[in-house]
């Protein structure tokens, strides 16, 4: 009989059972899953107590998701797999910018802007930033008629879904490219701010004795059809937290010059963008 006999023989018994999957990709991705959890439990000799509490993590992050944030997307980030899968599939092979992860609070359809308006439609007090770049193909040619999608965190460390304080769609724009593949825009000089932590993420991040503050940054999304959406994030090059960011977010090249001006009355962040060849594809808003 085709039964279980040892813990060895539930794995083989499981790849059998999903070896009819129809769709290939499905099928390789659960098999490769399924034996990876399966060798994590007898690795560690996960206890039924253990077991337990795993899924009421999973159960929670599900629970604690809605309108204002994304514990799901915050759980990945927090293990370092948003990173590692922005990082895996954009090896950029000419010299394209490098990506980084969504993040939870990207909202689709932010407010299309003219060249140089400002995204701080509330009475947000902070540093006035001026931001300009160029936009331009693998080949450093510009690219008119991209657009970059930019969205951030206020001066206190709060995105405008969480801040009552805020209006809606506050330090979030969409600004077109011109013929030059120029962009400009005006802003607040965002602070740094922690994760939330009033759920199992938060809970996660407390027993492992992380801290839970993300560096200073902007986030950006650059498109234009027949290139690779670009996410993105630049970072303040003066943050204290730069290489410990909770969802490993920061590289190198995701470092930006936040430049001091009017002996730090104002500031400037001047950044470029290399777009890459392929799909004009736009990821799922993790919030409404």
């Amino acid at each position: 009989m085709n039964i279980v006999t040892t813990p060895d023989s539930v794995l083989e018994m499981t790849l059998a059972a999903m070896s009819r999957t129809p769709d290939e990709r499905l099928r390789t991705v659960m098999a490769s899953l399924t034996r990876h959890l399966h060798a994590f439990v007898q690795e560690t000799r996960l206890t039924e107590e253990e077991f337990e509490h795993a899924l009421d993590f999973i159960v929670g992050i599900g629970q604690a998701t809605g309108d204002k944030k994304n514990e799901v997307v915050l759980a990945a980030d927090l293990l370092g797999v948003s990173t590692l899968v922005a990082l895996q599939n954009n090896q950029d092979p000419q010299g394209e910018s490098p990506a980084a992860l969504l993040g939870p609070f990207w909202r689709a359809n932010a407010p299309l802007c003219t060249p140089g308006e400002s995204i701080a439609r509330s009475t947000t007090p902070g540093v006035p930033l001026d931001v300009t770049g160029v936009v331009r193909d693998s080949a450093g040619r510009p690219v008119a008629g991209a657009i970059v999608d930019a969205w951030q965190a206020s001066p206190v460390g709060l995105y405008e879904n969480q801040d009552p304080a805020q209006q809606d769609m506050n330090l979030r724009g969409r600004f077109e490219t011109d013929a030059d593949g120029r962009f400009r825009f005006r802003t607040v000089r965002p602070a740094g701010y922690p994760v939330p932590v009033d759920g199992p993420c938060g809970v996660l991040l407390q027993a492992q004795q992380r801290h839970p503050n993300r560096p200073a940054h902007i986030h950006f999304m650059v498109s234009k059809p027949g290139h690779k959406v670009l996410i993105t994030q630049v970072f303040a090059d003066d943050d204290e937290n730069l290489e410990s960011d909770p969802v490993f977010g920061v590289t190198r090249r995701l470092i930006g010059r936040f430049q001091p001006q009017q002996g730090n009355a104002a500031a400037t962040l001047e950044h470029d963008f290399v777009l890459e060849p392929g799909e004009m594809k736009f990821p799922r808003p993790p919030i409404p």
